[in-house]
């Protein structure tokens, strides 16, 4: 069946014409005469049959419905511009799209990619963020890292560290004292983190202790939120130590407390079935397995 679809130059004049809500202006972006964006807009609109501009002796504006599908067409149009620009920019190459909990990707995962991509030069690797699970049908990624208990459905996880987080907070927020007691730190404000409601309340059962208050707090959704909340006072945050070793590094954090609790959950690297035989999310898959495992094996022994 025919799609629907106006003709793309209607749409480029429409989205100029709409950002500057100008013809003229419009025209002298696209290089064309006022009297050629002007019949293309008049098409779009016979074709939509909807009025998108007031003519006005003062010049053009939106209607109400111009501005809802200015707004949806320009994004349509940025995506078609990324995507032909990828293509254009990447032949002879292989792009994977992989989403990714932000705060992991920008401590852990960033500082080791450039080791895989001067490894595998012939593979681009292009990270957006994501906090939550997804159906990948409904996205272009080839892959996902997130934290949880690796039951996804149509993918085959594979797991790569567990998270470990242990209480940190600003060192003003308790000195004179550097440590404190699990019933000290029950005293003080949590912050917590959106994702892990049930964080604090698993850390003081790890202690055996029971606080009324455990799931109360500030929320907040990444681990860098959480990190500059402690970092200003505003309370303790649970968050593993590999994901702000320059804040313990240099002072601006400190573990007055430094136990964590057992969790079934961890980071894993998600692939859908259909793309598990890909070449470039194999590569990509062993490399961060093995990264994976070594920074594991560093990490105990430091325990030590």
């Amino acid at each position: 069946m025919r799609r629907k679809i106006p003709p793309t130059q209607a749409l480029v004049c429409f989205e100029s014409s709409a950002r500057h809500e100008s013809f003229t202006k419009a025209a002298e972006e696209l290089s064309l005469t006022q009297s050629a964006v002007c019949r293309q807009i008049a098409n779009l609109e016979a074709f939509l049959d909807i009025q998108l501009f007031r003519r006005t002796r003062r010049g053009v504006k939106l209607t109400d419905a111009g501005h809802i599908y200015s707004r949806r067409i320009a994004s349509r149009l940025d995506a078609v511009e990324r995507d032909t620009l990828s293509v254009m920019g990447n032949q002879g190459t292989a792009t994977l799209e992989v989403a990714l909990v932000p705060t992991f990707g920008t401590q852990w995962l960033l500082p080791r990619l450039g080791h895989f991509l001067s490894q595998h030069p012939q593979i681009t690797v292009n990270l957006t963020n994501r906090t939550r699970p997804f159906l990948f049908a409904d996205t272009e990624f080839d892959a996902a890292i997130y934290f949880g208990d690796g039951d996804w459905s149509g993918t085959q996880t594979h797991y790569l560290m567990p998270e470990a987080p242990i209480p940190v907070c600003s060192p003003a927020l308790i000195a004179p004292a550097s440590e404190l007691s699990p019933d000290d730190i029950a005293r003080l404000p949590l912050l917590q983190q959106t994702t892990r409601p049930y964080a604090w309340r698993q850390w003081f059962a790890a202690a055996d202790m029971r606080v009324e208050h455990d799931l109360n707090g500030t929320r907040l959704e990444l681990f860098s939120m959480l990190a500059q909340a402690a970092m200003h006072g505003m309370g303790v945050a649970l968050i593993p130590p590999f994901l702000i070793r320059q804040e313990l590094a240099d002072g601006r954090l400190i573990s007055p407390c430094p136990r964590s609790f057992e969790t079934d959950n961890g980071y894993y690297l998600v692939i859908p079935e259909r793309k598990a035989e890909s070449a470039a999310l194999l590569a990509f898959r062993d490399w961060i397995l093995q990264q994976a495992h070594a920074w594991v094996k560093e990490a105990a022994n430091l325990k030590l």
